[in-house]
C-alpha cells in the first residue's frame, strides 16, 4: 500500500474547521487528536462535518477510564456520521495515570485490552446484526440490552481499531486483535525495526491474516522547523520530552534495546526529585538521533525516507503552515513523502 500522510490536530474547537479543510486541501489523508488536555471524541464531529475525503481519528483515547459500551457508541455514531472515514485508536496509559488521574483500578493493561476490544466488537455485532448480547470475558461482559438500547445497523460499521504500543505484548496484540498499530513516539528506529514490527507481523499470522494489510503509523518524534534555528529550538524541546519519557519504567525496553539501562535508572531517581533540568542533560545527541528524524522542511522528506522506508504506512508530520507560500511547500513535502517506500516495498 502507499505511504500516505497524517497530521496531528491541535485540539481547539474553535480553528478545526478550518484547519481540517486545509489539511484536506493541501493533500493530508488523515488528522488525529490525542488524549491530553482535552476529550479527543468531540473535535471529531467537526472534522468528520467539515471535510470529505480524509481519515481521521482518536491517536489515542485512552481505553480504560471509558468502558467499551461508552466507546463503542460513539465510535459507532462517528463512523456513521462520516460514511465510514473514522478510525479508532486506542491507548493503555500507564499505571500512576489509571489510578491516581482517571481513578481506574489497575489490572494487567495487555490482556485487559484484547477482552476490552473483543467485548467492543461483540457490541457492534450486536447492533449490526441484531444478535443477543453473549460475551463474558476476563474483565467486560456485554449480556443485556434491548431495541430501545440499539443504535441499529449502519453502512460501514468495521470500525479500524488500532491501538499503541511500546513493548511487544502489545504489538503482537494490535497484529492479532486489530487493524493496526500506533507506535509510540518514545521508540527508537532500532526498537521498531528489532523489536515492534516483528512482534506485530507474528501476531498477524498467529490470527491468520497478512502482515502487509496492517496500517502502521507513528514511531519516533520528527525535529523540524522552517530554518535551522527552529529546529536547533525544535531539537531542545524534544531533548526534554525524551528525558521525561525515558524515565518511565514502562518504557524501560526501549533503553535496554541501547544499552542505557543505567541512564534509564538515573533518570528514574531524578525524575521522583523533579530534577527535570538534570534529566534533560542527560540526554545525548546520539541518543537524539536514534529517536528522532531531524531537519529543515526542505530536508525533512530525504530524512524520513531513510527512517521511515519499509516499516510505516503512514507518517505524521508536525507542519503548520502559515502563508501561501507555506502551503505550496508543504504541498510539495507531502507529495514527496508519499513517494517513500511502504511495509512490504523495501
Amino acid at each position: 500500500m502507499p505511504m500516505t500522510v497524517g497530521v496531528a490536530l491541535a485540539n481547539n474547537l474553535a480553528t478545526i474547521p478550518e484547519q481540517a479543510r486545509r489539511l484536506e486541501a493541501m493533500g493530508v489523508d488523515s488528522v488525529f487528536v490525542g488524549e491530553t488536555d482535552h476529550n479527543p471524541f468531540l473535535p471529531l464531529v467537526l472534522v468528520a462535518e467539515h471535510t470529505q475525503r480524509m481519515t481521521f481519528g482518536t491517536s489515542v483515547a485512552i481505553a480504560f477510564p471509558r468502558v467499551p459500551h461508552v466507546t463503542a457508541n460513539v465510535a459507532w455514531d462517528l463512523a456513521q456520521y462520516s460514511g465510514g472515514r473514522f478510525l479508532l485508536g486506542l491507548g493503555t496509559q500507564v499505571k500512576g495515570h489509571n489510578e491516581r488521574r482517571f481513578s481506574v483500578p489497575w489490572a494487567p493493561p495487555g490482556p485487559r485490552l484484547r477482552d476490552y476490544i473483543n467485548c467492543m466488537r461483540a457490541i457492534w455485532g450486536s447492533w449490526q446484526h441484531g444478535t443477543k448480547p453473549s460475551y463474558e470475558g476476563e474483565y467486560y461482559q456485554y449480556k443485556l440490552t434491548s431495541p430501545f438500547f440499539n443504535p441499529g445497523p449502519i453502512e460501514h460499521p468495521d470500525i479500524p481499531v488500532i491501538i499503541s504500543a511500546v513493548n511487544p505484548f502489545n504489538a503482537r496484540l494490535a497484529g492479532e486483535v486489530c487493524d493496526g498499530i500506533t507506535i509510540h513516539s518514545f521508540s527508537t528506529f532500532r526498537y521498531i525495526r528489532d523489536v515492534l514490527i516483528p512482534a506485530v507481523h507474528e501476531g498477524a499470522r498467529r490470527a491468520g491474516k497478512d502482515p502487509a494489510s496492517l496500517h502502521v503509523q507513528g514511531g519516533g518524534f520528527i525535529v523540524t522547523g522552517r530554518n535551522e534555528t527552529e529546529v536547533h529550538e525544535a531539537r531542545e524541546r524534544t531533548r526534554r520530552q525524551i528525558a521525561f519519557y525515558a524515565s518511565t519504567r514502562s518504557y524501560a525496553n526501549v533503553m535496554k534495546t541501547h544499552g542505557w539501562d543505567d541512564e534509564a535508572a538515573a533518570l528514574h531517581r531524578l525524575s521522583m526529585d523533579a530534577q527535570w533540568d538534570e534529566m534533560t542533560r542527560m540526554i545525548t545527541d546520539d541518543m537524539l538521533e536514534e529517536f528522532c528524524v531531524i531537519g529543515t522542511w526542505d530536508q525533512l522528506p530525504a530524512q524520513m525516507r531513510e527512517k521511515f522506508a519499509g516499516i510505516n504506512t503512514q507518517v505524521t508530520l508536525p507542519i503548520d503552515p502559515q502563508t501561501p507560500d507555506e502551503e505550496a511547500q508543504f504541498r510539495e513535502i507531502i507529495a514527496q513523502v508519499k513517494q517513500i517506500p511502504s511495509v512490504g516495498e523495501v
